[in-house]
């Protein structure tokens, strides 16, 4: 029987700006209603952007899954929402308030909704405290982190000991880009969805294999969104670099051979990329995501996977579903 589950949605709460009302600065993400269906997220006292009653209303989320042919949305915050750049006791408050709602979602959903929480990664000692009480107090199955830490790639020294507590306790994790790098020269045409979030993914999967993290830690559980972006299609260069400057090497073997231990969600528009996606990783590293509810979403989520002729009925089943569920240790 397939099951089909979109791996990558958000949500918010509705409630966030009285929720968050207390924290000091302009910068926390407010919501600011616009109309009974819609309403703005607001950064600093700008319009970050339109979201609907999508984004915070789970009856409204199962509606869409019915229409759409989804069984089971996996929850996970917006990456705006991170807030690295706060204090960490500060971000502590922001990220409990969403996990907390996304396992209260789940909880009232528990046959439609996963869950998946966020941590104030800039400090490790609150991240993997406020990580333990997602994983075994609020039932969530893994974690989303941002692509950087306040410019920081993913390989930084003092992040070690949170991806070892990654390891240790088996946490999956979902990469979502987030202040992409470039982005002061991106104003124009929405670049910075369309080519910032590609290469932000990119260069955080590279940093993960070429700092060392990914042959430290080889069990770990990764995803990266919309396929990984351009990373995919620059590692035969990362090869190429490893291979003609082994004075900078810090790992024994190619990235490409560290790369097989990533997942890759499904939103790359095209079915040739899926194509593409299956035949340098694998058909089991592929796990079926829309990004629902935003613009740039793919609907019915799914769509690109069913369009890609080259693969078996059991590829798809596994892409559309069954990749999902054992990605985050459910049986």
């Amino acid at each position: 029987m397939e099951v089909r589950v979109d791996f990558h949605t958000h949500i918010i709460p509705e409630d966030i700006s009285h929720l968050t009302e207390k924290l000091q600065g302009d910068r926390w993400p407010i919501l600011n209603r616009t109309c009974t269906c819609g309403a703005n997220i607001m950064v600093a006292g700008k319009v970050f952007r339109e979201v609907t009653d999508q984004v915070w209303d789970p009856a409204k989320r199962i509606h869409d899954m019915e229409r759409e042919n989804v069984d089971i949305q996996v929850l996970s915050p917006i990456p705006v929402t991170f807030s690295y750049w706060a204090p960490a006791e500060e971000a502590e408050v922001m990220v409990r308030i969403q996990n907390d709602f996304i396992a209260e979602t789940v909880r009232q959903n528990p046959e439609r909704f996963i869950g998946l929480g966020t941590v104030p990664l800039q400090n490790t000692e609150i991240a993997i405290h406020e990580m333990d009480r997602c994983m075994n107090e609020l039932g969530l199955k893994g974690i989303e982190i941002g692509t950087n830490v306040n410019g920081k790639n993913l390989d930084d020294p003092y992040l070690i000991e949170f991806f070892e507590m990654c390891d240790r306790w088996k946490v999956p994790i979902f990469i979502h880009p987030w202040e992409t790098l470039g982005r002061e020269r991106m104003p124009r045409h929405n670049l910075m969805y369309t080519v910032g979030m590609p290469s932000e993914t990119s260069l955080a999967a590279a940093s993960l294999i070429l700092g060392g993290v990914i042959e430290k830690f080889p069990r770990l559980k990764i995803c990266f969104a919309h396929g990984g972006g351009s990373f995919p299609y620059i590692l035969p260069r990362l090869d190429k670099g490893w291979r003609v400057w082994p004075h900078l090497r810090l790992i024994e073997q190619p990235p490409s051979y560290y790369a097989k231990n990533f997942y890759f969600d499904s939103l790359v528009n095209d079915p040739l990329n899926i194509q593409y996606l299956v035949d340098r990783f694998g058909y089991d590293r592929i796990l079926m995501g829309s990004d629902y509810p935003f613009l740039l979403r793919e609907s019915p989520p799914g769509e690109v996977i069913d369009k890609t002729l080259a693969i078996t009925e059991e590829q798809k089943r596994a892409m559309l579903g069954e990749n999902a569920l054992r990605f985050l240790n459910i049986k």
